[in-house]
């Protein structure tokens, strides 16, 4: 019943929200011209149905939150979100009912979604009906959606790359000429990640360094957020460690490099972008064009500017940090309310949006009680630089 009426209430008025999506999200172009770079504030209290991972804005100022099915009462995965705070299911509510017998075409599980250089939507689907177990068949897939109409444009599968544990997590999307490609993080759940490219002219999807050390869960990562050891904790009170494979993703400015990281990991790697698409190429020599790029913490979301410098999302200092070319890291920010800080987006005009997911209070971390506090906000910061 509480589900049920739940899925009323937010579809209440649905028309009439239709009505008003072209609305930007973003304040006045004059207030962007003047904030300082490095001052954090607080754009929307996001009235999302549960845990909010995922963020992306339009060219326009549209904002876009993605939140994994991680049980059965999550009523929509993708959303659309209002100056008010309101969130409401994106593409619509009917996409946002996941059917088995229709995999391909409805949503399951959207941990997130980016826009491309051309303003189109990318809804990256691992097709799972919760936080664990296998993939529905047939509904892993990338679904590429025109803003501009909420038409579905292309809907490419991925279950020729996905495993019985996968759990895919991150995508970045390059559609410069020459290189359209779709790069994706699988953090398995069982922590043993992988990469998966796709090869847009083609469709053609490829699963990469699964059992290389830089896609896996490290063992015995303490990871300590707002105080608290983030553990799996059972009612009963029972225990278990948390494992995360491949999960933060970026890439480079001149697309030549994809930075990646595992949940469970201190450390920052690179590999070629032109070794993970090339069909002749296999594992032992994608794996020869990895690079350890070092420490950098503890983190969930990564997102590069047009400088290079890969943005950390701190979630066990509720902040920000920073990786320069030249390796140096730094925290840029830190703020109480940034809690479970998870993906970034950063817009042409110079803003650097986060998500506060709060996903260390879901209830699998507390045992079975949900200590999430909805609103959801959402920060941004300016930079001085902009997307890569």
């Amino acid at each position: 019943m509480t589900v049920r009426l739940a899925r009323r209430t937010l579809l209440a008025g649905t028309a009439a929200l239709a009505a008003a999506r072209t609305m930007a999200t973003r304040p006045a172009q004059a207030e962007a011209a003047t904030a300082p770079v490095g001052a954090l504030e607080r754009v929307v209290a996001a009235q999302a149905p549960t845990t909010p991972t995922g963020l992306t804005l339009s060219a326009d100022g549209r904002m876009f939150l993605f939140m994994p099915r991680f049980d059965e009462q999550t009523v929509f995965t993708a959303g659309e979100v209002f100056p008010d705070g309101r969130v409401v299911p994106y593409p619509s509510e009917a996409m946002n009912r996941p059917d088995p017998a229709r995999p391909a075409e409805t949503l399951f599980h959207v941990p997130n979604g980016v826009f491309d250089a051309k303003n189109r939507l990318w809804l990256l689907d691992a097709g799972l009906m919760a936080s664990s177990g296998e993939p529905v068949p047939g509904a892993a897939k990338l679904v590429c959606i025109d803003p501009a109409t909420n038409a579905i444009l292309r809907t490419i599968p991925l279950q020729s790359v996905v495993t019985k544990t996968s759990s895919l997590n991150d995508l970045r999307v390059d559609v410069r000429p020459g290189r359209e490609a779709v790069y994706i993080t699988d953090q398995g759940q069982t922590g043993a990640g992988a990469l998966i490219a796709v090869d847009l002219a083609s469709g053609r999807a490829v699963r990469r360094l699964a059992d290389h050390a830089s896609t896996q869960s490290v063992p015995g990562i303490l990871k300590i957020v707002e105080g608290r050891v983030l553990l799996k904790r059972e009612a009963d009170g029972t225990t278990s460690p948390i494992k995360g494979g491949a999960n933060g993703i970026a890439l480079s400015p001149d697309g030549a490099r994809l930075y990646y990281t595992p949940l469970m990991s201190r450390r920052l790697y690179a590999v070629e972008t032109a070794a993970l698409l090339d069909a002749g190429k296999d594992d032992a020599a994608v794996a020869e064009t990895v690079t350890d790029l070092g420490e950098k913490g503890l983190t969930g979301g990564l997102a590069a500017d047009s400088r290079d410098r890969i943005y950390l999302s701190l979630q066990e200092f509720n902040g920000i940090g920073r990786r320069d070319p030249d390796g140096r890291v730094e925290v840029i920010a830190t703020d109480p309310r940034l809690i479970w800080p998870d993906t970034f987006w950063i817009t042409a005009d110079g803003w650097l949006y986060l998500s506060s997911a709060q996903a260390n209070r879901r209830p699998e971390h507390n045992g079975g009680i949900d200590r999430q506090e909805p609103p959801y906000a959402i920060f941004r910061m300016r930079i001085d630089a902009g997307p890569a």
